[in-house]
């Protein structure tokens, strides 16, 4: 049965269009799960109706990078000042004993925390599988997303080079290629679905250069193309990482990247903060993607990307939460805002106005994902929108620009109201169907077993 849904008077929309429009004073018609027509005084017969005075629209945040099952171990004392290596391995000796319940508890948590900053859309990079419950690791945070009603893209992850082989996690959370690769065609086959509007898009993602073997990183890369999915990895996070790539492989981190057929706009890594100009210039090029993440890079003092530069270059670049133990949050919109702050130390104060950071967030990662069904409030798009409410102190003196008063100003980022595929899953600032109470009650035992 269709349903309808007419959101009327809205303060301002923000399509995100080749053009940056903003309509004020605007309704956004929604049939089934798409946009059927956005404007003023819209004269449309609507199962609902939703009075949106003193709201803003946007299209819903894209996540381009996460690790879910991290966000039972946010702001452990012990890695609180710890740069990305020594915090990595503190948090393998706690991650090597995750269970399924403990992966599905963390999605949840996670992923609701993103529907209520405002995003619709979420990857994640799950790339530890320990010994004895491998295969369902995946599947649980995938029907977590079904549960919590995120469009997901999943990355089936993967570690192949244990402390023996001179990796950094413990062997017991690492599988041969041969486990790898299994799985990841079993993922593909079962999870992923390539049509418009797709609920679930599966991707391959051997977690990074100094954790997996040459070998593995190609012959993921065939497979995904084989397979038409795309592929992701961390690259060019730290100092640490680019040292490690010019020991073991003689080159550097894109370079290496390069030598397996890893550049492509089927292709996306995480961070890069270290490019070159030159290689700005080859992703350009290739199109390659880049998933910013800015809190996680400040909170490790990991450095800062060269987003503008890559922008300007022609790479596609979107937003990312990060790992919820890096991040500590997953607050999207609080990322919006930071994005649109630090590049101006970086670059100059005029290098990122509030538009740019919410084309990032929206269109950007859409791009990243390979999406061109969501990331505008258009017609034909999926409805994946998010309303904020601008009536309070906070934006009082604001209103010469309501949209970008968002990132401006303002304490509360809890989303209005959060809608993906059609279905309203935040509204009036609360969770549709789920007790945020009683998941962080859940949360809490399981974190406390694991610690």
């Amino acid at each position: 049965m269709k349903k309808s849904t007419l959101f009327k008077n809205c303060l301002a929309v923000a399509i995100v269009n080749n053009a940056d429009e903003v309509i004020r004073d605007a309704d956004i018609f929604v049939e089934n799960n798409q946009i059927s027509a956005v404007g003023k005084n819209l004269t449309v017969q609507a199962d609902e109706i939703i009075n949106c005075e003193n709201k803003i629209a946007l299209p819903g945040f894209v996540n381009t990078h996460h690790h879910l099952f991290q966000m039972l171990t946010r702001n452990l004392p012990s890695a609180q000042d710890a740069k990305l290596f020594d915090w990595l391995v503190y948090h393998y000796e706690i991650w090597r004993n995750i269970t399924p319940e403990a992966v599905h508890i963390s999605a949840t948590c996670a992923l609701s925390e993103l529907l209520l900053t405002g995003c619709t859309t979420a990857a994640d990079h799950l790339y530890l599988f320990p010994e004895n419950v491998s295969g369902e690791l995946i599947d649980a945070e995938i029907h977590a997303a079904k549960e919590v009603g995120m469009r997901f893209h999943p990355t089936r992850g993967s570690m192949s080079r244990g402390k023996s082989a001179g990796g950094l996690p413990p062997d017991d959370v690492v599988q041969s290629e041969d486990q790898i690769i299994k799985d990841s065609i079993r993922v593909i086959d079962k999870f992923h679905n390539p049509e418009d509007f797709s609920m679930c898009r599966v991707s391959l993602a051997p977690c990074s250069p100094f954790s997996v073997t040459s070998e593995l990183m190609r012959d993921t890369a065939k497979l995904a193309r084989e397979k038409k999915v795309q592929i992701h990895t961390h690259l060019c996070e730290t100092i640490d990482e680019e040292n490690y790539c010019i020991e073991i492989y003689e080159k550097r981190p894109l370079e290496y990247m390069e030598s397996l057929d890893w550049l492509g706009d089927d292709v996306w890594f995480a961070h890069g903060i270290y490019f070159n100009d030159d290689e700005i210039k080859k992703l350009g090029e290739t199109k390659t993607g880049i998933a910013h993440c800015p809190s996680s890079n400040l909170r490790l003092g990991s450095g800062i990307a060269p987003v503008r530069k890559l922008l300007n270059a022609g790479a596609r670049v979107g937003l990312a939460v990060d790992g919820s133990a890096s991040n500590d949050s997953s607050n999207m919109l609080q990322e919006v805002q930071r994005c649109m702050f630090i590049h101006r130390i970086k670059s100059g104060v005029d290098s990122m106005p509030a538009k740019d950071a919410l084309r990032i967030a929206t269109r950007g990662g859409a791009e990243v994902l390979g999406r061109n069904d969501i990331g505008s409030i258009e017609p034909g798009k999926a409805a994946d929108i998010v309303l904020f409410d601008l009536n309070s102190l906070a934006y009082a003196g604001a209103m010469s620009d309501p949209v970008a008063a968002l990132l401006f100003c303002g304490y509360d980022h809890r989303a209005w109201l959060t809608m993906v595929n059609g279905r309203i899953v935040v509204r009036d600032k609360q969770l549709v169907g789920i007790d945020q109470f009683e998941l962080k009650r859940k949360a809490d035992k399981i974190a406390k077993g694991l610690i």
